[in-house]
């Protein structure tokens, strides 16, 4: 069973109080799962009018995970509804793509799924923190009148723990034109015959970002494969991945107008990609072919 461990704990001041970042870099370069753990008061942050000041411990997954420049690590919810604490889900059926980086910014994109129709354009929009909230800190917002709005923040959490599941074998590593660098196609079938899980770190997935030529920063998108084939006489290894979440690489990662999206990928040993786009504003689905990296790690 997958064994966690603190790899960074920071406190309400977003400094280190254990651990480091380069131990957390270090265990998702290495294919390691992420879940954060944070404490916050329930009318600090989620009721303010209530006279309600519990305290709520919270541990979320952070399923898809980037790694920029070999040094940066953040990552994002991929799986989750907006809830309303303690009995209800959030008014709009949505995603909630919440990111976390190493150093504690915050960020959210919401494309809502209920077809309800958008009254505005993509662009900048007003940032503000919510009233009473004084722990919370905006920084910016874009698109909120459109199907997908986002903002980049920081709420002051009591604690951020950042826990990771350091149990991912490595045992394939390709180029874009799927020539073998390290391991091989046979160790990887072998192992999933047996059962194991199947995880992999995709290079320069969002480099290619239409109309961002400036998006050149190094970076692996770490997802979980959800179904493997193999093909024996070719010796081609198929794999279709959980969801993912594409953003404009940065330091720290961060979501701006037009520069996400989300989708799920198709891979091959070959290098051969299709990323299944799915375009948040109009929730138009788009397939993509692409050459890249992979690196294949195996629990």
């Amino acid at each position: 069973m997958p064994t966690w461990t603190c790899a960074l704990e920071l406190g309400s001041d977003r400094k280190p109080v254990a651990g480091s970042a380069e131990a957390l870099a270090a265990a998702i370069r290495r294919g390691a799962d992420l879940r954060v753990y944070t404490e916050f008061l329930h009318n600090e942050h989620i009721d303010v009018e209530s006279d309600n000041s519990e305290r709520i411990r919270e541990t979320a997954q952070f399923a898809v995970t980037y790694l920029m420049e070999n040094r940066w690590a953040a990552g994002i919810m991929s799986l989750r509804q907006p809830v309303s604490l303690p009995d209800r889900f959030g008014p709009r059926p949505s995603m909630s793509f919440f990111l976390y980086n190493q150093n504690g910014e915050q960020a959210i994109a919401r494309p809502h799924l209920d077809g309800a129709p958008a009254s505005g354009q993509p662009g900048s929009s007003p940032s503000e923190a919510p009233p009473a909230m004084p722990k919370y800190h905006a920084m910016n917002a874009w698109d909120a009148l459109t199907n997908a709005p986002s903002s980049n923040f920081v709420y002051d959490f009591d604690v951020f723990r950042y826990y990771v599941s350091d149990t991912w074998r490595e045992v394939l590593a390709h180029d874009a034109q799927g020539r073998i660098k390290s391991g091989s196609v046979e160790t990887l079938a072998e192992a999933f015959t047996k059962g194991q899980a199947v995880k992999v770190a995709v290079g320069e997935l969002a480099r290619s970002w239409s109309g961002r030529p400036d998006d050149a920063m190094p970076h692996e998108v770490f997802v979980e494969i959800g179904s493997c084939y193999y093909y024996t006489a070719q010796r081609l290894f198929v794999a279709g991945s959980h969801p993912v979440i594409r953003v404009a690489p940065g330091i720290p990662l961060r979501y701006e107008s037009r520069a996400w999206d989300f989708g799920w990928l198709l891979l091959r040993t070959d290098g051969q990609v299709v990323y299944r786009r799915c375009d948040p504003y109009a929730l138009d689905f788009q397939d993509i072919p692409l050459h890249l990296p992979v690196r294949w790690f195996v629990r």
